[in-house]
Formats: structure tokens, C-alpha cells, sequence
């Protein structure tokens, strides 16, 4: 038997963490002597209480550590592996937060401020096996969106999100930070579709959205609708799918592969109104170009295939191309594309 101060010695843990631990059941004393209410910890209980100190310096939460240290070594992986995805996820979108913050602080000139501006095209199909198009996709000189609906309502739904935020292309910007003023946006947005659907839970919308400040994009994003960003003839996927087989590829349950033939593949877990979007700002630089697609393009078309028509022609000319290619493929479901590329405005 250990003295709680020899095991803190060598569990790296203080005595007053193991006291915290021990009344949080978290990590009890092998023994307790009933007289001078002194702990004991058996050799045998390091293990553990490295495991739980490692938690600690990751950032892991008391409670979600109780719950790690309860698997097998296999179980708590996953659950390290998906809550480090999760704390990544997020210091990215402070990260952004941040560089937007600093930059306004200190009012920093950025070049081209005022000599960009976009040229756009938006496109929606029914596809081939779909009775009807849930999708609807909108593009303007500061707002491209793209909605996919789903339940009896969808197409109302997705409609009347877009359209609550239709009003950032028609008038001027709100004054306040571009970031919360497209959050208050989606909350219109959010109102609106629950008035579309009547507040069914069957019926409702993902949302996907991008709003031009000049300079920069502020993008909103929730549930499976993608952006992508052809820059210098990379592409690159911006968003992150909200799905099922997506936060199992995250834990590592699944590979990219494995995901497309998965039954589960098109089941989200977040839609508008069930949880708080993604926010975030995006730089843009002269010859980029922006995708706003539905799930229905990735569904039968791999990123490479994507990038290689992505790159055809004008906005009007790359969406009809990657429409068509979708549909194909099949067309099993909607596909809707919005295309746009930041320009000089002397070109």
C-alpha cells in the first residue's frame, strides 16, 4: 500500500486532486484507515491514475473522463480519438475567430479590400429518381446558399431558409461583426422553416451558406451540404458533413471507402434548428472558386472527379457540367450546385 502522498508522487498527481477524485468517485483509496481518516492506494491503481492525469492535461472534462476510465482499453481509443476531433474542430473555429479579431482590432489594411467581388451561377435538379426537388439553391452578389429538405415538407423547408436570409443580398449589412450578424440570420432562418413545417420533427432542412464581405467569406454551415474551394487547381472540402458516417470515420470506425457503400451514409445528426451551426470566416484570394453543392453531387461523384469539372469554363458553364455528370451517375437523388469565383473588379 501507498500513502496518498507517495501516490501522488508517483501518479504525477497532486494530493488535493486525489482527495477531489476520491469524492467524485473517480478514483477511491484502496483504503481508508477509520480512525485518522487517512488514504491508502494500492500499486495496482497507477495505472489508472496516470490514465485519468493524462486526461486531465488533454482537457477531457471530469465527468467524460469517468466515463473513459469505465471501457476497455479498445472503447476508451475511440472516445480519446473522437473527443480530440471534437477539441480540433473547435480550436479551429476559434482560431478563425481570433485572426478576424485581431485584424479588426487593429484595423490592419488588407489588399484588394475593395477590388474583388464575385460572379456566380447557381443551378438545381430534381435528378433522375427523386417524384420531386427538395433542394434549392440561391446565388447573389453577396449571398450563395444551398438547402437540402427533408420529410413531406422538405421542399418547403429549404426554401424558406434561403429565403430568410435573402435579405443580406437585397439590403446593406447590418453593422456588427459579419459573423454574428449571419448567426442571427440562421436563427430568421431557423423561425422560418419551423413555420414552413409547421414544427413537424419529420420535416425540416440542412443549410449550407456563404456570405461575401468584400474580402473574405463568412460561411454557415449545418448538416451534409458541402463547400468546396478550387484554389491554384487543388481542391479543397471547407465544410464538414454532420452525419453518422462521418463521426464514425472521425472516431476511426471507418474509413473514407468503407463510408460510401455504408447503409447509414445519408442519416445526419444535425439539421437547421437542432443545433448550433458552424461559423466561420474563410479568406479569399483573386482566382478562387467557391462550390456550394447538396449531397447529391458527392453521393455519386469522388472529389477528384469533382475538382476536374469544377474547373470547366464560367460559373454557368461548371454547374450544368457537374449537374449533368451527377445525374449521370444515376441521379438518385437532387443535386443542387452554386458556382462562384472572386474576380478583380477591372477584370
Amino acid at each position: 500500500m501507498l500513502t496518498i502522498g507517495a501516490f501522488a508522487r508517483a501518479s504525477r498527481l497532486s494530493p488535493k486532486a486525489l482527495r477531489l477524485y476520491d469524492e467524485l468517485e473517480l478514483l477511491r483509496p484502496a483504503r481508508v484507515d477509520p480512525h485518522s481518516g487517512y488514504r491508502y492506494y494500492a500499486v495496482e491503481q497507477l495505472e489508472r491514475a496516470r490514465l485519468v492525469a493524462w486526461l486531465r492535461r488533454l482537457g477531457m472534462p471530469l465527468a467524460r473522463i469517468r466515463e473513459v476510465c469505465a471501457l476497455g482499453p479498445a472503447d476508451a481509443a475511440r472516445e480519446i480519438r473522437a473527443y480530440w476531433s471534437r477539441v480540433e474542430a473547435e480550436t479551429a473555429l476559434r482560431r478563425d475567430l481570433s485572426a478576424f479579431l485581431v485584424d479588426h482590432l487593429l484595423d490592419e489594411p488588407r489588399k484588394d479590400t475593395t477590388m474583388l467581388q464575385l460572379r456566380y451561377c447557381a443551378h438545381s435538379d430534381r435528378g433522375r429518381v427523386r417524384p420531386a426537388n427538395q433542394d434549392t439553391a440561391y446565388a447573389g452578389t453577396r449571398l450563395l446558399a444551398v438547402a437540402d429538405g427533408f420529410g413531406p415538407a422538405g421542399a418547403p423547408a429549404s426554401s424558406a431558409a434561403v429565403e430568410a436570409l435573402r435579405f443580406l443580398d437585397r439590403d446593406e449589412l447590418p453593422a456588427g461583426d459579419v459573423l454574428n450578424v449571419l448567426e442571427d440570420a440562421v436563427r430568421g432562418a431557423t423561425e422560418a422553416v419551423r413555420d414552413a413545417t409547421e414544427g413537424s420533427a419529420d420535416d425540416g432542412t440542412t443549410l449550407t451558406a456563404l456570405l461575401w464581405t468584400g474580402s473574405r467569406l463568412a460561411l454557415v454551415h449545418i448538416g451534409d451540404s458541402r463547400v468546396y474551394l478550387l484554389r491554384d487547381q487543388a481542391l479543397f472540402r471547407i465544410t464538414h458533413d454532420h452525419t453518422v458516417v462521418q463521426s464514425l470515420i472521425d472516431e476511426g470506425r471507418l474509413t473514407p471507402e468503407e463510408a460510401t457503400a455504408h447503409p447509414q451514409r445519408s442519416l445526419l445528426l444535425k439539421v437547421l434548428g437542432t443545433a448550433a451551426p458552424d461559423l466561420r470566416l474563410q479568406d479569399a484570394e483573386p482566382g478562387d472558386r467557391y462550390l456550394l453543392c447538396s449531397d447529391g453531387l458527392p453521393a455519386v461523384l469522388p472529389d477528384a472527379r469533382i475538382r476536374q469539372l469544377l474547373a470547366a469554363g464560367t460559373p454557368d458553364v461548371a454547374v450544368r457540367v457537374l449537374v449533368d455528370a451527377a445525374n449521370e451517375a444515376g441521379g438518385p437523388d437532387n443535386v443542387s450546385c452554386v458556382v462562384a469565383d472572386v474576380v478583380r473588379t477591372d477584370t
